[in-house]
């Protein structure tokens, strides 16, 4: 297990019991006690985490991971479902990005479509985002014609919010929005952890045609702080085949159409 994998696993263990001691966490991890104090050690000077003797306590009740913590979580899934997402998007058609692992795995899908770069004149396709490391990315894709927003920056998800942002996409249409989100459920809809972040992905579903949400099946039935949109603003969620029946029949009755990827 990498060590930002084990961050992770750590992290989502306080997250969820609040306080955790060595021997519980190196068992859940199938590691050593050793390697889990150092990394403890290295997750309270970057002050994710509060160490007490024998363990660890959470710094707060609701985590907003890193983007880089997040990388490794669900990479195959994750791959699957970008592929399927940017495979909706036709030449000529402006797609909006929210920040997020599987949104920038959209957006490297969309990237690397042999069809989209050999198009005539370019760009082939115009990618709205308020994400700095997707702008980052497709700025040097010829056929990709890149807007980005401005805002203040959070440094878990690279992006940008704020009346900035806002101001951007008060201007733009969109044919279709992917949205990465922290949590989808038939009847908190789409949400996000930071309140920040959910206004301005609001309004970025609310500039397109088309909302697809992107997520792996461990976000589904789950629900964060704040919302993003209802169910009923979603059309498409595009998932894998870890999902729960029950929970693809809930967001299929609320009119959301469940791809599995």
């Amino acid at each position: 297990m990498s060590r930002y994998r084990r961050w992770n696993e750590l992290l989502e263990l306080l997250a969820a019991e609040g306080q955790v001691q060595v021997d519980r966490a190196a068992k859940a991890l199938g590691v050593s006690a050793a390697t889990v104090r150092r990394d403890f050690d290295e997750l309270a000077r970057q002050q994710m985490l509060t160490r007490i003797r024998g363990g660890a306590v959470a710094q707060g009740v609701t985590y907003d991971l890193p983007l880089r913590y997040k990388t490794e979580k669900h990479p195959s899934e994750k791959q699957r479902i970008a592929a399927v997402a940017a495979g909706l998007v036709r030449p000529g058609q402006t797609a909006g990005l929210n920040g997020g692992t599987t949104t920038t795995e959209v957006a490297r899908a969309l990237a690397v479509r042999p069809d989209l770069a050999a198009g005539t004149p370019p760009p082939a396709v115009t990618v709205v985002t308020n994400a700095l490391n997707i702008a980052t990315e497709l700025a040097v894709r010829q056929h990709i014609k890149i807007v980005a927003t401005g805002g203040v920056a959070r440094p878990q998800s690279y992006e940008l919010t704020g009346p900035l942002a806002t101001g951007v996409l008060e201007q733009v249409a969109l044919d279709l929005a992917f949205l990465g989100v922290d949590g989808i459920d038939a009847v908190a809809g789409a949400t996000a952890h930071n309140e920040g972040e959910a206004a301005t992905n609001r309004l970025l579903a609310r500039q397109a045609d088309t909302v697809v949400v992107v997520a792996d099946s461990s976000k589904v039935g789950r629900r964060a702080f704040a919302r993003i949109c209802t169910a009923s603003e979603i059309d498409l969620l595009v998932t894998d085949g870890g999902i729960a029946a029950t929970d693809a029949a809930r967001l299929r009755e609320a009119g959301v159409e469940v791809v599995i990827a």
